[in-house]
Parts: structure tokens; sequence; C-alpha cells
């Protein structure tokens, strides 16, 4: 579960930056050590709002680390964010999960959320749903991209040439969570959208259920979702 920002102001500054922010404190000009296996930390970002951002390099997600849990490493009542982007925030077509402790304002929680939408979508969720969030949306992109991946291979080896298979098979997942997004119709509804009686869709379709496609992404987010809970 990421409990952590991609981007931040400092992203925002310099889009060619990677750092992850493990927390955020609203504590001004407050230094303090927090220590990850695997990360090393660099000197505080203070921001003209008093906020601390701490990139954390190299980038790391920091899965089963709780409010509480971070809370602790300061030893006493701060202000902290858990976050979960994924890696599409890269592009500026992330999606976050924002779970703020207690002793943020109404106002500091608008304020964090306006940083995080300047790269993603971003839902503010109960904390016992971070480790959902990881399945959906914080590991999903590496499924979707095998998905891209063995599209394009199909495609190949229909005898497309593999740098136009990718940009077909790509372009339609993206316009496909675009309808699901924009239309807020059920995506069984826009599957059947497509599937015309005895044709070419319906038969995928079928061998997709006949493999068990559906069930193995069920099953995969499963996994995800109780590694993610015993970190």
């Amino acid at each position: 579960i990421l409990r952590c920002l991609v981007g931040s102001e400092m992203c925002i500054r310099d889009r060619s930056t990677t750092s992850l922010l493990l927390s955020v404190t609203l504590i001004p000009n407050c230094a303090f050590t927090l220590s990850l296996p695997g990360a090393k930390r660099s000197a505080p970002i203070i921001s003209s709002a008093g906020m601390m951002f701490l990139p954390i390099i190299p980038p790391i997600i920091a899965p089963g680390k709780t409010l509480a849990w971070l809370a602790e490493k300061f030893g006493k009542d701060v202000k902290i964010v858990r976050t979960m982007p994924n890696t599409p925030a890269m592009v500026g077509e992330g999606m976050t999960a924002m779970c703020p402790n207690e002793h943020l304002t109404e106002e500091e929680v608008a304020y964090v959320k306006s940083l995080l939408e300047s790269f993603s979508r971003v839902e503010i969720v109960a904390e016992r749903l971070m480790d959902v969030v990881v399945s959906v949306s914080g590991s999903s992109p590496a499924y979707v991209f095998m998905m891209i991946e063995a599209m394009a291979d199909a495609a190949v080896s229909g005898g497309m040439p593999r740098p136009q298979a990718y940009q077909f098979a790509a372009q339609a997942v993206l316009g496909s969570a675009k309808m699901v997004l924009d239309t807020g119709k059920h995506p069984g509804e826009l599957k059947d959208m497509v599937c015309s009686p005895a044709g070419t869709t319906i038969e995928a379709v079928r061998t997709l259920e006949e493999l068990g496609f559906r069930s193995a992404i069920i099953e995969a987010m499963k996994v995800c979702e109780e590694i993610s809970k015993s970190l």
C-alpha cells in the first residue's frame, strides 16, 4: 500500500524527478529522520505553505505502514497523509488514493488533494481499503501492460508490424477506459455494445471466459491484496 506521494511540489517544479514522498507533515520547518529498508532520506523540502515533503531515494513503495506506524516514528502527534498512487502519474494520468489522519483540517486535506490532482485522479478512502487500492490501481498497471503486450503479440502473429500493433492495442485500452469514466455505463453494458450476434467479438469473449480470463484477474488481485496486508 503506498502511503506515499508520487510527484509533490517537487515534481510540479521538475517533471523529470521520480522521487516518492514517504510522508507529509504540516509541521513547518521540522526536521526528522524516518527510515525504511532500502530507503535513504534526502534533505526535507519545505513548501511556502509550511508543508514538508520527504523524497525517498531510490523510489520505493511502503506497503503495510499504517498512519499509526508513521505517527509513532515522529514520537508526537503530527499531520500525516497516506497515499497510494500508480505509475501512470508519470504521464499525468495517475489514480491516487489518499487517507489523512485525524489531525488535518478540511482545508489542509483539500490542499494536499489539489497537489495530488496535478498528476492524477484522487479519491479519499478509509485506511482499511488501502490494501484493496494496491491491487485495483497501485499494481494494476502491470496487469494492463501484460494485456497490451499480449494483444500486440497476437496482432504481430496476424502480420501487423510490432510498433503499429502497440499503437492499436494501447489506444484500444485507453479509449475503453475513457468510455467507462466518461459515460458512467456499466463495463458489462459497454462490452455488450461491441458484441454483435454470432460475431467475432462474442466468440473472443466466449474464449476468454472459457480460459478463465476474468477469474485470473480476480485471483491475482486477491493475492496482491493479501501480500499487501502481510507487509
